[in-house]
């Protein structure tokens, strides 16, 4: 049985930014099913990637509060952060190829918008803020090279990356020149239900159901460590319970499939064959490779992945094949 969320506090408010995205969305669902006593409000300002059919089983739900708001707007997120005792910051621009040609957007929402969040959450005093990252923010490895860690120094390659490397640093610089009760996670790719379909699992998976082709970039010899959205949202529960203040952690699925691989997979769970692989030029400065070293949080909160990618690519090609009046409107 889960332990109680936050059992030293009285309110259990929690305040997610980006609920209406996918691991935002994902997490709220898991806080709403596993702790009867939590009260969510989800602040997300509705860009294409967020989508309120994701939560529409909650809406008459008295625990669930939808505002619809701009992390970037002061007034509009201190209006959102009355009474709450948690912030869990999901709320960010994340596709890398969107940063290529718009870097703008990134800097604003993923640096300033961060910074108009942990500024007023300063100001009311609220109890900890979880703040959500990405392995991309510490570079690309090579084949056969370490994999990432919490002491891995940072060295992002895209407009993204940087701008979510920007947002660690002054979460970080918060606790340390505030006091802030701050925790950060650095997660590998996330995959499963209500996914986007831009990205790659997604997007492989809703166009072999309408018979189309899928892209890969380059051969699609990038490499991956792919997490299923449901684990991710048990560390991120175990690290506001458990973690330690001002403390990073990095989480990862313990897989390293190439990009290839992981649609030839999907393509026989769809029972299709390789026809429907196209190869596309290469996207831009990409990463080869990711892969984390999740031992900490392992070693410290006894937290692993447990779905494996077998498992979890199946369940998610299922949840797609039984919600397409959820992902069809998006891709149109």
């Amino acid at each position: 049985m889960a332990k109680p969320l936050l059992r030293k506090m009285t309110k259990k408010k929690i305040l997610i930014t980006g609920g209406a995205g996918f691991i935002g969305g994902n997490f709220i669902h898991y806080l709403l099913e596993q702790y009867p006593e939590a009260e969510v409000v989800n602040f997300d300002a509705l860009t294409y990637a967020g989508n309120r059919e994701t939560l529409k089983r909650w809406e008459n739900d008295a625990r669930y509060t939808f505002v619809h708001g701009d992390i970037c707007n002061r007034d509009q997120v201190e209006m959102a952060l009355q009474g709450v005792d948690v912030i869990v910051h999901f709320a960010a621009e994340s596709h890398v190829d969107r940063s290529i040609s718009d870097p703008e957007v990134f800097v604003r929402t993923n640096v300033l918008g961060t910074h108009v969040l942990l500024e007023t959450a300063r100001n009311i005093g609220v109890k900890r803020f979880h703040h959500i990252s990405t392995d991309e923010v510490f570079g690309a490895l090579t084949v056969g090279e370490k994999a990432f860690s919490e002491k891995t120094p940072y060295a992002p390659h895209s407009p993204y990356s940087a701008s979510k490397a920007g947002s660690d640093h002054l979460v970080r610089a918060y606790h340390d020149t505030y006091g802030m009760p701050v925790t950060i996670s650095n997660c590998s790719n996330n995959y499963g239900p209500y996914h986007f379909p831009e990205k790659l699992i997604p997007l492989a998976i809703t166009n072999i159901l309408e018979g189309k082709k899928v892209p890969v970039y380059g051969k699609g010899s990038q490499i991956r460590d792919w997490l299923y959205v449901e684990d991710h949202c048990r560390a991120i529960d175990i690290i506001i319970r458990e973690g330690k203040e001002g403390e990073t952690y990095c989480v990862g699925g313990d897989n390293q499939p190439t990009n290839l691989e992981i649609v030839q997979m999907l393509l026989e769970i769809l029972e299709k064959g390789n026809e429907y692989i196209v190869f596309v030029e290469d996207r831009k400065g990409h990463d080869f490779r990711y892969d984390i070293d999740y031992s900490k949080i392992s070693n410290e909160l006894g937290w692993k992945s447990s779905v494996s990618l077998e498992e979890g690519l199946k369940k998610t090609v299922l949840w797609y094949k039984e919600n397409e009046n959820w992902w069809k409107p998006l891709k149109k």
